[in-house]
């Protein structure tokens, strides 16, 4: 048997390498840093203009700025697509270590339409977004109140707003120079460089030049033989109708003592000033108390246990209240099994793809260079896990004694995608509406079609098929014919009130680890301690698991043995906490105002929590479906 099955897990495997490691080139080149001589051309690159107040990414070009002779277009993998990422070439060509000051780009005179949309792009704190050898473009700005530390903010403001000259009605001012400084680390063997460090400091500047437009203009406000830069801002540049608007930028060198293997330190700084101790602390917390509650159940289940099996005669144990009345009905099949077969076997997938995810972050594979790595790598793992997710959910439908596996399968593979597919078309169709860069192709859209059906679904199949195989587990205890009637229960244990306190727990796990992540997606900042997710991950993991066993065993004590269902909802409506605080940082934290950007937080936060709470409910059902099977075959 084993070498027939083996060319088909060969061929799964070679697929997986194949398409991994298309992946892994078609997004790699450029994530290192390159070596330069004195000289050498640096091509900066442009990318999506975004905001924080409307979450819409824009092309860069959608604004009339300067543009090179050919618009090149960089090779981008699907997760930069997905976000909404258009990396394009740029006028913007540096010499290596050449300092140039004054330098024109080009100029425009605005009408009507431009001025409108530039306006319209200044109230919205639209940002431009470089990149020089893969690093990305930073306005420095110094702290007050800590002198020696310098925060970085991705991207400079398309403007601004103010009054000018004693003016009563508030102007728009764009800023046309920028005072480029690239930071390089010279190797003293072979002399080469490497850049660290590429930041900006952009002005608002009305140039005065005498005489004709021509190629040899020389402007009056900016000295070009100044060996730092010099510019007269005191006159802004307003942005309005047969205003002329020239772009120019100075482009400065500095050697720095850091290595590129560290120059991406300083900028996930700016977004990672995580409070350690606060950290550790809740984590600590949580493990603490989650160790009690284990504790309290070993004990109070080895102690059930003894005095049941000390009991004489059958009339006794029968007389023993408790969980131990509910043995013939206590793995009785639930209402809408084979619904709760689909969300099992989903949430085994979507675990899969976590565990292997952050895994690949842990060990190093996945850095915040690698733009659209992250939902890459997530990608490929969700799809291989169809595999998993078709063997888990039929192999407990046969635990149910079904036998229609095929349809159990097809539900599998199709259910949750298809749920997300809907949210996400509804998304894409607004944001079409908006011509945001963030709306995917049709070719996009084709390749997500083509991983599911030409490869989860397959698997999913493959997966049941194999599932179905394999005997029926029994159940350590025989079911009654005829259902036990369940006593009226206290209030504490409504099935309503237990699971949304069951929901907490598990939230708490997370809570702090929110505070940090909701920025890095809103507010266009990085998120970089990895291993301090996949801690609060295993703690996720074991607080799910052991808040659902201990109500669980409450409601078994109550003679209650519908536990099915209730084990996927206890842990699952963390879910509900965790859409709630969403809700409550967009309030608090955003400045989200147009419906459009709404509706697109709100879609995201929904499928993120539906993920979640897929995901926590099944931790939380394989724990009480151990748990069961454990203190019914004692």
């Amino acid at each position: 048997m084993a070498s027939r099955k083996s060319p088909a897990v060969l061929a799964i495997f070679a697929i997986f390498l194949l398409l991994v490691h298309g992946a892994h080139s078609f997004y790699l080149p450029g994530v290192a840093s390159q070596d330069f001589l004195k000289g050498d051309r640096l091509k900066v690159k442009v990318n999506a203009l975004t905001s924080t107040k409307t979450q819409l990414p824009y092309s860069y070009y959608s604004l009339p700025y300067c543009q090179p002779e050919r618009i090149v277009d960089s090779i981008e993998n699907l997760g930069e697509v997905l976000r909404g990422d258009r990396i394009e070439s740029s006028p913007y060509v540096f010499s290596m270590r050449e300092s140039q000051m004054c330098k024109i780009v080009s100029r425009i005179m605005p009408n009507a339409k431009i001025v409108n949309e530039f306006k319209e792009m200044i109230d919205d704190e639209y940002r431009v977004n470089m990149i020089l050898d893969n690093v990305p473009l930073v306005v420095p700005i110094q702290r007050l109140q800590q002198k020696t530390r310098t925060v970085y903010q991705l991207g400079f403001h398309i403007g601004f707003k103010g009054h000018y000259a004693g003016s009563k009605e508030e102007e728009y001012f764009i800023h046309n120079h920028l005072a480029f400084t690239v930071k390089y680390h010279k190797d003293p063997r072979t002399g080469t460089s490497r850049i660290v460090g590429f930041e900006v400091k952009p002005f608002s500047v009305k140039h005065e030049y005498e005489g004709k437009w021509n190629d040899r203009t020389r402007f009056t406000n900016c000295n070009p033989h100044s060996k730092h830069t010099v510019v007269n801002s005191n006159s802004p540049q307003e942005v309005a109708e047969k205003q002329e608007i020239v772009f120019t930028y100075d482009v400065e060198f500095q050697e720095s003592d850091v290595k590129s293997a560290s120059r991406w330190d300083a900028y996930l700084r700016m977004s990672n000033q995580i409070r350690w101790f606060s950290i550790v602390n809740s984590w600590m917390v949580v493990f603490f108390l989650s160790g009690m509650v284990a504790m309290i159940m070993l004990r109070t289940l080895y102690r059930d246990i003894s005095k049941y099996n000390e009991l004489e005669t059958q009339e006794e144990a029968q007389e023993e209240p408790g969980w131990k009345l509910i043995h013939g009905d206590v793995f009785r099949a639930p209402n809408n099994s084979e619904l709760l077969c689909v969300y099992v076997g989903t949430g085994v997938q979507l675990f899969g793809m976590i565990l292997v995810t952050m895994i690949f972050a842990v060990l190093g594979f996945l850095s915040p260079s690698n733009r659209g790595g992250l939902m890459t790598t997530m990608l490929f793992p969700f799809v291989f896990m169809g595999l998993f997710a078709g063997y888990a959910s039929v192999r407990l439908y046969k635990t149910f004694q079904g036998t229609e596996w095929m349809k159990i399968a097809f539900r599998t593979a199709v259910m949750f995608p298809a749920i997300i597919s809907a949210i996400v078309i509804v998304l894409y169709t607004v944001i079409w509406g908006q011509n945001s860069s963030g709306a995917v192709t049709i070719g996009t859209m084709l390749t997500l079609v083509f991983f599911w059906f030409g490869i989860s679904v397959p698997l999913v199949f493959v997966g049941g098929y194999v599932g179905f195989r394999k005997p029926a587990l029994e159940d350590p205890v025989k079911t009654n014919k005829v259902p036990r009637q369940i006593p009226e229960q206290a209030w504490y244990m409504n099935p309503v009130f237990s699971i949304l306190i069951g929901g907490i727990l598990p939230f708490g796990a997370v809570f702090v680890e929110l505070y940090f992540i909701l920025p890095s997606i809103w507010l266009n900042q990085f998120y970089y301690m990895l291993s301090f997710l996949f801690l609060v991950f295993i703690i996720l993991i074991i607080t799910c698991a052991e808040i659902t066993i201990v109500l669980c065993y409450f409601q078994l004590c109550s003679e209650d043995y519908l536990w099915w269902w209730r084990s996927y909802l206890t842990s699952g409506s963390s879910a509900l906490y965790v859409f709630l605080y969403a809700t409550f940082y967009f309030f608090t934290k955003l400045e989200i105002t147009k419906l459009v950007s709404v509706l697109l937080y709100f879609g995201c936060m929904l499928i993120a929590s539906y993920a979640f709470f897929v995901v926590t409910g099944t931790i939380g059902f394989y724990a009480c479906f151990w748990f069961t099977r454990l203190i019914y075959s004692s």
